[in-house]
């Protein structure tokens, strides 16, 4: 067994919607990156390359590539899946926690359960996503980004 993290935060910027677990979700302001800025997929697949032991999301989808401009990000998660997969690697279950002030995400959680797990090949019950604030306390709570942890164990 094998147990990976992974981290992301974005801030926020123009837009009229975000991309969070695969699911484009309407908001007042979009964020800001080179891909898509999809902070769960992206804490996931560094989650899952750290517990396969192959570095970070960044060592296969540097942002300096013009490749993965504007990216969606379940791509990026596919091409993850694969190269854990070629280690011998299988994803027992994910855990990921999602801290916003807003928009509120309980709506669509489901839907990103369904992407992920779709896109990994395991089931909906392997992937859970949860959604919190920080009760208006540091840059989340003051509406100025959105950050995304995950957690894996994965099995050989």
């Amino acid at each position: 067994m094998k147990i990976g993290q992974g981290v992301d935060v974005h801030a926020f910027g123009e837009g009229d919607s975000l991309v969070l677990g695969g699911v484009t979700i309407p908001f007042n302001r979009g964020l800001e990156a080179h891909s898509d800025g999809d902070v769960v997929l992206h804490a996931l697949c560094d989650a899952l390359l750290g517990a396969a032991g192959l570095g970070d999301i960044g060592r296969y989808f540097p942002p300096e590539d013009s490749a993965w401009r504007d990216i969606d990000s379940r791509v990026l998660l596919r091409k993850v899946n694969a190269l854990i997969s070629e280690e011998g690697l299988t994803l027992v279950n994910a855990d990921i926690t999602v801290i916003a002030q807003a928009p509120r995400l309980a709506p669509w959680i489901g839907e990103m359960r369904e992407y992920i797990s779709a896109d990994l090949a395991v089931t909906a019950a392997q992937v859970n996503i949860k959604a919190t604030t920080t009760e208006h306390l540091g840059f989340t709570g003051r509406g100025e980004g959105i950050a995304a942890f995950a957690v894996v164990l994965l099995d050989d």
